[in-house]
């Protein structure tokens, strides 16, 4: 079983890939793709909320950190929102992806470059296995949550 930092990360790497092929999509491809960013991106978050988000909340050194992410989420989910009720084939379709994406990168690099190793100098290695296994668990029911909704 993987460790959390690493699910996140090969999750991220993912949401990379769908961003730049995203970026480039004309604008027949755009919906598909833009539904595929939003079930793997959504889920993602909800499932990081409830496993490691949830674990850093208990320890007051890292309650910022967490507080921090779960408001740069919700302003993912604006932006996603936004971005449903416009259509794909617009220009200002593709200005707003543009923000969501620059938003959504910075995001996941914070991550990744501070707040990662800052959790797993307060995570034992045993319990971000433990958090990476109830991620694995999330994920997938918050995919099907977002995907019929």
């Amino acid at each position: 079983m993987a460790d959390i930092f690493t699910l996140l990360k090969r999750d991220h790497d993912q949401h990379r890939e769908i961003l730049a092929e995203l970026a480039e999509a004309d604008a027949d491809a755009r919906q598909k793709l833009f539904e595929k960013f939003k079930a793997e991106a959504l889920s993602h978050a909800n499932a990081e909320e409830q496993t490691l988000y949830a674990e850093m909340m208990g320890d007051p050194d890292e309650q910022d950190e967490a507080r921090h992410s779960v408001a740069e989420h919700k302003q993912i989910d604006e932006y996603v929102s936004t971005l449903e009720e416009m259509e794909t084939t617009g220009e200002d379709w593709k200005a707003t992806f543009l923000k969501l994406k620059h938003r959504y990168e910075h995001h996941i690099d914070e991550e990744e470059e501070e707040m990662f190793p800052h959790a797993k100098k307060h995570i034992s290695d045993e319990r971000a296995e433990e958090l990476g296994g109830k991620f694995e668990e999330r994920k997938p029911a918050e995919k099907k949550e977002v995907e019929a909704a």
